[in-house]
């Protein structure tokens, strides 16, 4: 199998997050991508994020009825601060005939270096750089050559999610309506 990793806060998971794993599919000829929320982030520690809790739930219906994708707890359910080779490590030995690609965006490439273990990530997983179109980044921080992709343009983001909750503007476009629902019912951002 060629699994697609998608990591990250997902604080809140939103329909830019699903539109670049579609276009990973697409691109990689993957099987699958599994979503795997953080449980607490060692580059954003101390930062105020929802609970976990409520990013897995929201990351679970982000992607309910969606074919391709699925969600891995596994961070999560480890507790602690989540760290990409440690998950990478656990997933190598639980899928030993699967190739496993490491999808990271602009975000992550800039902070790469100051991983864990950068080269150990390289070594356990293809690491997939998803630039969006007309966005080339500089790819030399990384240890290894990785693979670019190029995915749409779509300018959404968690933090313009949470602004606009927090002003009382809709999120409607930016989020499935699952997601939208559980963001207001649960009473997040406010």
């Amino acid at each position: 199998m060629r699994i697609g990793l998608l990591g990250g806060s997902f604080d809140p998971p939103h329909n830019g997050h699903l539109l670049a794993a579609g276009d990973a599919i697409d691109a990689l000829r993957l099987d699958c991508v599994m979503f795997i929320p953080a449980a607490v982030q060692p580059l954003k520690a101390g930062l105020h994020v929802s609970s976990p809790e409520h990013r897995l739930a929201m990351t679970r219906l982000l992607i309910d009825g969606e074919p391709g994708f699925e969600v891995n707890a596994m961070e999560i359910e480890r507790g602690g601060l989540s760290y990409t080779v440690d998950t990478l490590s656990t997933l190598a030995s639980q899928t030993q005939s699967s190739e496993l690609f490491w999808l990271i965006g602009a975000d992550g490439l800039q902070t790469f270096g100051k991983w864990r273990s950068p080269e150990k990530i390289v070594e356990l997983a293809t690491v997939v750089v998803m630039q969006r179109t007309g966005e080339w980044q500089d790819v030399s921080s990384l240890p290894g050559p990785p693979q670019l992709i190029e995915t749409r343009r779509v300018d959404i983001s968690s933090t313009e999610i949470r602004q606009r909750v927090r002003e009382g503007k809709s999120i409607r476009g930016f989020v499935p309506e699952a997601v939208a629902d559980y963001i207001a019912s649960a009473g997040l951002y406010r």
